[in-house]
């Protein structure tokens, strides 16, 4: 108990801050999704090493160690002694690929079956969020303006990729809905009242990173019961597909709604312009009459990562890709991922990828690549990366992992690891960072595929948890 405290506080401290795949993680059954939670801003700046000192609430109770470069590596002999048992879990089919290893000096403590070519499920999405985070800056937003049209009356209001925008006031302590329409609304009335303006025409500029909005391996199966939206570069806070809660097939016209009762609450009589115009950029040098910016995208990122958002992974990548100078397509996005991943060191060999979140089915990556991207945030070698590890989702707190490691087995590792999963019939998988029983932090991929019929869902991810369990208690030496 007093293990578990101390990690509730030192999270409390350190976060101010599937036929088909995907992760789900709820519910057992063909098609899970872990539940969205929030993540919490990050508005402390992010540490310069992974090195964190463990704080105690119950001044009884000894502290943790800090996790420390000082503190001493793991035996491998000794690692492999400690693992041995989780490893042949019948949760993971007896035969999983695993990959453990020092974060501060990327030394390889135990590895078995790495370079197999695996199901990746969802922790494809590390691929995505290192290529995304070395390309687009974390720290810049993603703006959502208005500008004049042809005349006064006209009104343009321009996608910028945010997604998320809350229908009233924007909350400047959120991610989802940091920006709000009524606040776009508020500075639109502002800069047409000197000329007594109050009925507009509005349309919608959707050119920026348009392309397709569904990937062509996604099932409209999944689509229709919410299990992934549709790519789009606006719309509203709220409408994220959820299980059994599809987001709306038109996100766009969604918000262009939702921005026409902004502007009435304003005094403003907007009617909308056929859709058949809004792929029209706006002329270069539009004059601006309002914009709102949404959280950081190391935020948006973070998010993503945390509720397992395919679409909002998608998007960032597409984003990315584009800034890169590829077109607006899936396939451009993957080619990016591709790239980018390879040209920062990472040898992948043996990788099959057909989309940028995981949800196509037919991929596959090594333990071992999945394991080079992680040690390229845990080592603090790419910073943007080191940011997306820092605020991937808490064991028992937050994202996918805030009903995990809950058991008596497993509850010592709440606070400890960060991790992301995925998760679809068949295959389980899990990777991140936890600290060890003398302080060091370890990274660790785990990837179970061709289980058995009989393991379920909850019974593999209970498997992975145990895994987690043992490396946290370990001091192996």
């Amino acid at each position: 108990m007093r293990r578990v405290l101390a990690a509730l506080a030192a999270v409390l401290v350190l976060l101010v801050g599937y036929a088909t795949l995907d992760v789900f993680d709820v519910v057992p059954g063909v098609l899970t999704r872990d539940r969205p939670t929030p993540v919490p801003t990050a508005t402390t700046p992010a540490p310069t090493g992974p090195a964190v000192t463990v704080p105690t609430v119950d001044a009884a109770a000894q502290p943790l160690p800090p996790a420390s470069a000082d503190a001493p590596i793991p035996a491998a002999t000794g690692v492999a002694r400690t693992v041995a048992a989780a490893v042949a879990d019948p949760g993971l089919g007896g035969r999983p690929g695993v990959v453990v290893r020092d974060a501060f000096t990327g030394q390889t403590l135990y590895a078995k079956d790495a370079d197999r070519a695996r199901v990746p499920a969802s922790t494809a999405k590390l691929l995505t969020a290192l290529a995304v985070s070395t390309t687009l800056d974390t720290r810049a937003t993603m703006a959502t303006r208005v500008v004049q049209g042809a005349t006064p009356q006209d009104l343009v209001l321009v996608a910028g990729g945010d997604t998320m925008l809350a229908r009233g006031k924007g909350d400047p302590a959120a991610v989802e809905g940091r920006a709000g329409l009524a606040d776009l609304a508020e500075q639109v009335a502002a800069a047409l009242q000197p000329s007594g303006t109050t009925s507009v025409t509005l349309r919608l500029d959707t050119s920026y990173a348009r392309g397709a909005r569904w990937a062509p391996g996604w099932s409209q199966a999944d689509v229709r019961a919410g299990f992934t939206g549709g790519v789009s570069m606006i719309g509203l806070a709220g409408q994220r597909a959820v299980p059994y809660k599809p987001a709306p097939r038109d996100p766009e016209a969604a918000t262009a709604a939702a921005f026409v009762a902004a502007l009435a609450k304003v005094g403003l009589t907007a009617k909308l312009a056929p859709e058949s115009t809004w792929a029209t950029p706006v002329p270069e040098g539009a004059g601006e009459l309002a914009l709102v910016e949404s959280a950081p995208i190391g935020d948006v990122l973070a998010l993503a990562l945390g509720d397992s958002d395919n679409a909002l992974t998608e998007g960032l990548a597409r984003q990315a890709a584009v800034k890169a100078g590829s077109p607006a397509t899936f396939a451009a996005a993957v080619a990016f991922v591709r790239k980018t991943v390879t040209d920062l060191g990472v040898d992948l060999s043996g990788v099959t990828l057909k989309d940028t979140c995981g949800l196509t089915s037919g991929q596959a990556i090594p333990p071992r690549v999945i394991s080079d991207v992680l040690q390229r945030g845990a080592d603090g070698s790419v910073p943007g990366m080191q940011d997306v590890v820092a605020q991937l989702p808490v064991a028992g707190l937050t994202g996918t992992l805030h009903d995990r490691f809950t058991t008596r087995t497993t509850h010592v590792v709440a606070g400890l690891a960060r991790a992301k999963t995925g998760t679809l019939t068949g295959a389980s998988a899990i990777a991140g960072t936890v600290i060890d029983a003398d302080g060091r932090v370890l990274s660790y991929v785990v990837l179970a595929d061709g289980l058995p019929g009989g393991v379920g869902t909850l019974e593999a991810r209970a498997a992975l948890d145990r895994f987690v369990a043992r490396l946290a208690t370990c001091g192996c030496r």
